[in-house]
């Protein structure tokens, strides 16, 4: 018998750590092959598109993606503070293993 696996919520650099479709999935999911090959080609696209966006500011690339910036942003969100989902999600996991012991 393993030990248990540990939890970790810590991201590298704003980004999420590559993490193998076992340690992910709960004994109770089942995902099917289709499934993980769109995750997977999603996944890879949007790293493609981060390397790209990150070599387009240092000057490497004259074309590729481009990032979009409002030239006039809306007023009504000028307060907006973005949520941090993963950490969200943290704290709903921990808070459900709290009311549970």
């Amino acid at each position: 018998a393993s030990p248990a696996q540990k939890l970790v919520f810590n991201r590298v650099n704003g980004k999420r750590p590559q993490v193998l479709p076992q340690q992910v999935l709960a004994p109770e999911e089942c995902y099917t092959l289709a499934h993980e090959e769109n995750v997977r080609f999603v996944y890879e696209a949007w790293q493609q598109v981060e390397q790209q966006l990150d070599g387009g500011r240092s000057g490497e690339s004259a074309c590729g993606p481009v990032q979009y910036v409002e030239k006039t942003p809306n007023p009504g969100l000028k307060n907006f503070v973005p949520i941090d989902l993963e950490e969200w999600w943290a704290q709903q996991f921990l808070a459900k293993i709290e009311n549970c012991s």
